[in-house]
């Protein structure tokens, strides 16, 4: 697996600069997992986990890229709640990443409209809280390495360090 550069911390008011300063990237989002869901899914529909508590975004993946972990990079959409399986093209205004099992993933913050600070703190909030879980998960699983959340980083940069599909010349490897 490709090591993650550190993430940069960014004061709020950098962050905000940074967004009006470049338009944020369009992506085609598929959603898997729809918001306030309990079933935590993979790529290819497999059932990772049933969560004790819904899911509060609409989760999904780019198809386009393979991410870190060397499955479709990951993405939230904020907004209402979409069936799982629909196509959506929104804006990705960040990434939060996310270390695990000797590995580190971006998940993609998207959406329709610009995210304010408040939606910045939630996702980080969320990835905190889902880090720590999964992390129990993996060790009532048998699997070791830490899981933890890596924090906020430019959405280009995270699509800049996954591997678009053609060149991959792969589907997904990765198991849960």
């Amino acid at each position: 697996m490709r090591r993650r550069q550190p993430h940069v911390k960014l004061s709020a008011m950098s962050e905000i600069t940074n967004i009006e300063q470049s338009p944020p990237p369009s992506v085609e989002v598929v959603i898997e997992i729809p918001r306030g869901s309990f079933l935590k899914r993979g790529s290819f529909g497999h059932i990772d986990f049933v969560s004790p508590i819904p899911c509060p975004y609409n989760y999904g993946s780019i198809y386009q890229y393979i991410g870190g972990e060397g499955d479709f990079l990951d993405a939230v959409v904020l907004g209402p709640r979409l069936a799982a399986g629909t196509k959506v093209q929104v804006n990705a205004y960040g990434a939060v990443g996310l270390s695990e099992r000797f590995m580190s993933d971006d998940k993609l913050i998207c959406s329709t409209r610009p995210i304010t600070a408040a939606d910045r703190r939630k996702a980080l909030l969320f990835f905190k809280i889902y880090a720590f879980c999964k992390g129990l998960l993996n060790v009532t699983r048998g699997q070791s390495g830490r899981s933890s959340c890596d924090g906020w980083d430019d959405a280009s940069a995270a699509i800049a360090r996954a591997v678009p599909v053609d060149s991959a010349r792969q589907k997904p490897r990765i198991g849960f």
